[in-house]
């Protein structure tokens, strides 16, 4: 069984792991980081990033948790936040990596038929009108990312839920849910975490909503996320302070108690605490140009 504990975590790979913007998106090839690797990727996880892997020339080995397999072009993978993967592959082999935010993901979750939970790794054939489309509509992402406008952003987005939607549609591949223990408590947490963060619950009633223990609950969320379950609470009322702040224009104040702190003065604190900015510095940033 893998040990998570040990696992290199990454924002993408070879840097370090750090705060992601809301709506974050990567794109990048894995050749571009050839310097990097040198066609060996060794086993790693992406604590806030789910990743669309496209090989869309030649093949090699790929990982993904306990499990491994030999392919060749076209093979598409997804894999959610903090499952752990790697590859080997010769210099003929390249893929479109989009790398998308935890957040970005969960908005698109309704919309889009694939189970966002699930790492998959699915096999094609060139000449399938099913992939050929595929392979136009993760190019077209690329090429968004590469030549982005103000529009880039939400043109980027709707790309990516078809992209998943059509992923779905392909059927078939290998689910690998069982590979990864308390994979599924973590992902059932965080469901309920969306569900209820802004009534300000105790980590118990997340225990007893779950069915479970708090030392399997903590030890899942500390396993899969990396995280107590306390700091994904914080972290989940943090999300959506930015979202607020960034995309409506209401009072500070108003936005604190949207997330559940009545106290205006407690929610600047806790706000300043984890970005190094008051709530309103912040906002200002985000929106001035060049912020």
């Amino acid at each position: 069984m893998t040990q998570k504990n040990t696992v290199p975590a990454f924002f993408v790979y070879g840097e370090p792991s750090r705060m992601l913007d809301v709506g974050f998106v990567h794109v990048e090839t894995v050749m571009e980081r050839k310097s990097v690797h040198f066609g060996h990727v060794a086993p790693h996880q992406h604590p806030q990033l789910g990743q669309i892997t496209y090989w869309f020339s030649g093949g090699g080995t790929y990982r993904i948790e306990d499990r491994t397999w030999n392919f060749s072009a076209p093979t598409l993978s997804f894999v959610p936040s903090s499952v752990v993967h790697g590859f080997t592959v010769d210099e003929s082999s390249d893929a479109i990596v989009v790398s998308i935010s935890d957040d970005l993901l969960r908005t698109l979750e309704a919309q889009v038929d694939l189970d966002l939970t699930r790492p998959r790794l699915i096999a094609g054939t060139a000449d399938d009108p099913a992939w050929e489309r595929l392979d136009v509509l993760i190019r077209m992402v690329a090429d968004e990312y590469r030549t982005a406008t103000a529009a880039s952003p939400r043109l980027i987005s709707g790309l990516i839920g078809v992209v998943l939607s059509q992923i779905a549609k392909l059927g078939g591949g290998h689910g690998l849910d069982e590979a990864v223990p308390g994979r599924l408590l973590a992902v059932a947490l965080r469901r309920a975490i969306d569900r209820h963060y802004r009534e300000d619950w105790p980590v118990s009633r997340y225990v007893e909503l779950l069915a479970s223990t708090p030392h399997l609950v903590d030890k899942a969320a500390r396993e899969t996320f990396g995280q107590t379950v306390k700091d994904m609470l914080m972290e989940r009322r943090l999300l959506e302070a930015k979202r607020l702040l960034m995309f409506t224009i209401r009072p500070v104040e108003d936005i604190g108690r949207e997330i559940g702190f009545e106290d205006p003065a407690y929610f600047s604190r806790f706000f300043r605490r984890r970005t190094g900015e008051a709530p309103a510095a912040w906002r200002r940033r985000q929106v001035e140009p060049g912020g």
